[in-house]
Formats: C-alpha cells, sequence, structure tokens
C-alpha cells in the first residue's frame, strides 16, 4: 500500500462518529405513560362510569342462632337395682374322718347317694373295740364290788374312810374306762353329720383306716348361697332381708333373700361380701355355678334417655342438654337403670326439653332455635349433623 493511502485512511478514521438514534426513546415514554394511565384508572375504583351499581355493604348481617330437634320428657318412678355375678355355694359341705382305727367291713352308701343324718356311711372291724368293752365291764364290776365291801366295812367300823375314798376312786375310773370303750365301739360306725349327697367316699371294703382319716365327704345344697362381692358405693343400698332374683347360668332362676351384709372390705378389692340364700328343693341346682342377682333397693324420679344424646363437659363430667328460655343448659346425670335401648338417668329437671339432635353443636348459655320433634322445622337441625362438631363448654 502506498503512504498516500495510508494518509487518507488515517484522515477518515478521525472524523467518524455516532450519534444516538432520536427515534429509540420514544417506546421508553410509552410505557411510563401507559403505566401512569394504569394506576389513576385503578385507583379511581371504576371501571366503567356510569350504570346501576350495587351498594357497598357497610355492616354483615348477624348469623340466626343455630337449631336443635328437642324431645319433651317427663320423669318417672322407676326402681332402683343392684346387679353382681356371682357364685352358688352349698350350704354345709364337710369331710367326714374316721375317728376310729380298723378295717372297713361294710359301705352301705355309694359315691352319688342320697343321706339322711346319722345315716351310715361305712363300717369298720369292732374285735379290738368289743374286746376292751368286756375289759372295762369286768374292771367296773370288781371296782363296785370292792366299794360296795369298803362302804359296809366302814358302817362297822372296821374300815378306814380313806379305803372307801381309794374305792370310790377306783369306781369312777372304771366307769369313765367303760364310757370310752363304749365311745370307741360307737367310733367304729361313721355316719352323716348332716343330711346331703355323698359327693366323695375314699375308703373300699376291707381297707384299713387310721384314726382321722377320711372317709366321706358330704354336701349340703339345700339351700344355696349365692356370694358376691359389692363395691363399696353400693354396700348402703343392701340390706338383710332384701328379696332377690337369681339366675344361674344353668338357664334356671330363682327367688332369693339376702342373708348377710358384710360390714368389712375386703383388703385386695376393697369390696364387701353378700349372700342370698335361694331354696334348692332336691338339689336341682349343682353348687359352684355362676350366678347374677338383681336386687330391688328403691325407686327414683328419673328420665329414660338413649345413650347417643348424652354429652361430655370440659370438665368430663357426663350430662344431658336442655333448652331453657331459648338457651342451652347442662345438666349433670347418674344412671341409675340401664337397659337394652336405653338409660334411666337423674339429675334432670321433672319435665325437661331435652335436645336429641346437634346437642354435639352447642355450648352451656347459647341461644337457639328449638323445634320439637316431629315437626317439619326440625330440618336446619338434622342437617347441623353434617358439620364440624365443636368442644362442648
Amino acid at each position: 500500500m502506498s503512504a498516500r493511502e495510508t494518509g487518507q485512511q488515517g484522515a477518515g478514521a478521525s472524523d467518524l462518529r455516532f450519534d444516538t438514534d432520536r427515534g429509540s426513546s420514544r417506546s421508553f415514554w410509552i410505557a411510563l405513560l401507559l403505566l401512569l394511565a394504569i394506576v389513576g384508572w385503578m385507583g379511581s375504583g371504576l371501571v366503567l362510569p356510569g350504570g346501576d351499581e350495587a351498594p357497598v355493604a357497610t355492616e354483615a348481617a348477624a348469623p340466626e342462632p343455630p337449631s336443635v330437634l328437642v324431645r319433651q320428657s317427663e320423669a318417672e318412678q322407676v326402681t332402683l337395682t343392684f346387679r353382681a355375678e356371682g357364685q352358688a355355694e352349698p350350704d354345709r359341705d364337710t369331710t367326714v374322718p374316721a375317728e376310729a382305727a380298723g378295717n372297713v367291713v361294710e359301705l352301705p352308701v355309694r359315691k352319688g347317694d342320697s343321706v339322711e343324718r346319722d345315716e351310715v356311711l361305712a363300717r369298720l372291724s369292732s374285735d379290738q373295740a368289743e374286746a376292751a368293752l368286756r375289759q372295762a365291764e369286768e374292771e367296773l364290776a370288781r371296782a363296785r364290788r370292792e366299794f360296795d365291801n369298803a362302804s359296809q366295812l366302814l358302817e362297822r367300823g372296821v374300815a378306814t374312810a380313806d379305803r372307801v375314798a381309794e374305792a370310790r376312786a377306783t369306781l369312777a375310773a372304771a366307769e369313765s374306762q367303760l364310757a370310752a370303750a363304749e365311745r370307741s365301739l360307737q367310733d367304729l360306725t361313721v355316719r352323716a353329720p348332716f343330711a346331703g349327697r355323698v359327693e366323695r367316699l375314699d375308703i373300699n371294703e376291707g381297707e384299713y383306716v387310721g384314726t382321722g382319716e377320711t372317709v366321706a365327704r358330704i354336701v349340703d345344697n339345700d339351700p344355696l348361697t349365692i356370694a358376691v362381692q359389692v363395691p363399696q358405693q353400693a354396700l348402703n343400698r343392701l340390706e338383710e332381708g332384701q328379696s332377690a332374683q337369681v339366675s344361674f347360668i344353668t338357664g334356671q332362676t330363682r327367688e332369693g333373700t339376702v342373708t348377710f351384709v358384710g360390714t368389712a372390705a375386703a383388703s385386695e378389692t376393697r369390696t364387701f361380701l353378700a349372700e342370698i340364700e335361694v331354696p334348692n328343693p332336691g338339689g336341682e341346682i349343682p353348687a359352684g355355678v355362676s350366678a347374677g342377682i338383681v336386687v330391688p333397693t328403691g325407686t327414683a324420679s328419673a328420665h329414660f334417655v338413649q345413650p347417643s344424646i348424652v354429652s361430655l363437659d370440659p370438665d368430663g363430667e357426663i350430662g344431658v342438654k336442655t333448652v331453657e328460655d331459648g338457651l342451652v343448659r347442662f345438666h349433670p346425670i347418674e344412671v341409675v337403670r340401664a337397659e337394652i335401648d336405653g338409660v334411666w338417668v337423674r339429675g334432670l329437671p321433672d319435665s325437661a326439653r331435652i335436645i336429641t339432635v346437634g346437642q354435639g353443636f352447642v355450648r352451656e348459655g347459647e341461644e337457639v332455635r328449638a323445634s320439637e320433634a316431629g315437626e317439619e322445622d326440625a330440618a336446619p337441625a338434622a342437617a347441623q349433623a353434617d358439620a364440624a362438631p365443636e368442644i362442648t363448654e
């Protein structure tokens, strides 16, 4: 390249300039104007002028009180009862021991037989006892002769009073020995101590039985005694002489009488023993079976309610809600009698409007609209069942 061309290029480079395009800033101002217009439009609160506009509500409408369904209930006199489970026990149950030793020579009864008082259960061999009895009789006869002789000699003045006293003591000892021999002979015959059933017979013929060994077990099931445990809070409701209905697990039922109410609690359970005596002719009902007892203990004024309408207060106390003068009232209750389809409770006024639907969604002291059961306007209360529950206060 020539020097001339190089000089021309240098001169052209020094004269080159870039100027800003005057139309390039127009879009910025347009966007700014649009933004100001939108802000002004939104601040005015109007979309379009004119037209019928709905007035702005200044105050929210007050909500209506909730609706509930109520039922008129009147108190009735009901019989209070005490219920418990127990066990049938025999009137008497004992083992019969042998009072003398010997071989079994006779067994007039068998296991399962019914026996009367003093009936023979077993006889033991009596050879030694009979020999002892004969010896005691001879000793008594000799002692009596000696005493008679000493007495006659004393009357004649030949014998002394000491000799007579010695003969009298010998006579007394002989009489005692004879009585013991007779008793030993009687003891060889084992008899039933009372009327009952031979529940167990532990000996066989020819077997040797020692003194004190068990011969048989006798059980008397007439009458039966039902033993139940009574809680502390129910003790004052029972007393001797009360009638009781007893239902046995075997299906039989009997009328009984309370014959005993304990006054000392069991240390393990803090309950008191009570006994109900039940006639059992012929021992038809066996001892040891379970039995339920129902004892009427008086009457009370109570309302019949379904368990589903029972509520809990914040303290966990059970109760029933009613409507009084348009306001909800909570009444603590006490269950006095339970049945299959409901319970009898006391604690409510004699006449009460019990809330049956919606009680879980209203609170103590709250104003409500109450509809009687069966009215057409009970629908709003029923509709509340789908709402979320609230905590009862």
